[in-house]
């Protein structure tokens, strides 16, 4: 419509999540009319990532790296090993502020039906990483899906004759929530999985 370099600019923004091909549109023109500088600056940052970024050969999230920052930080208790499907996962864990651990990232969860299978999320390299013996507590942190309970539950029946701790996330009613706006699975989940005090 606009000439193929406009079209490809637009095609390409579309792969950003959550935009559509008006919003794409938009972005596009708002680069070349107003902020060349800016567009300039987006291209370089995407191609120096897209050359730069690998995975951590430890917990397997994005670095710039062998090891991420995290892996590599003395700083992080190697006895607790949080287990992740995604790496926007570790970094809301990390933005709370609260675990010292380390971590092991998925990179997705067990779905037969598309392919991935355990060795697809190298279940065998956390199972290696948990006959070292340093790791004390496997902490499963994969999102509260079925196939995230699935592979909560697969890697926990695999790490039992490892001899560590394995524990699951809680779950529940969020800190603040009022019971009347929070979902009925979520109150049930909450209720099965309540503690004594």
């Amino acid at each position: 419509m606009f000439g193929s370099l406009i079209d490809e600019l637009i095609d390409a923004l579309r792969q950003l999540p959550g935009v559509g091909p008006k919003s794409a549109q938009r972005m596009a023109l708002q680069l070349l009319e107003r902020n060349r500088s800016g567009g300039a600056r987006l291209a370089k940052a995407l191609d120096a990532a897209m050359e730069g970024v690998g995975r951590c050969r430890q917990c397997r999230t994005f670095a710039e790296s062998e090891l991420c920052t995290i892996c590599d930080s003395p700083r992080r208790d190697p006895s607790q090993l949080c287990v992740l499907e995604t790496p926007v996962d570790l970094f809301a864990i990390e933005q709370a502020g609260t675990y010292r651990g380390r971590y092991f990232v998925l990179m997705g969860h067990l779905s037969p039906i598309d392919g991935v299978g355990p060795e697809q999320l190298g279940i065998n390299q956390l199972m290696e990483q948990l006959q070292g013996g340093e790791v004390k507590e496997l902490i499963l942190a994969t999102n509260l899906t079925v196939e995230g309970e699935a592979t909560a539950h697969f890697i926990s029946e695999r790490a039992k004759p490892h001899g560590v701790t394995v524990s699951r996330i809680a779950h529940g009613v969020p800190l603040g929530g009022e019971l009347e706006y929070v979902d009925g699975g979520t109150l049930a989940h909450a209720f099965t999985s309540r503690k004594p005090l």
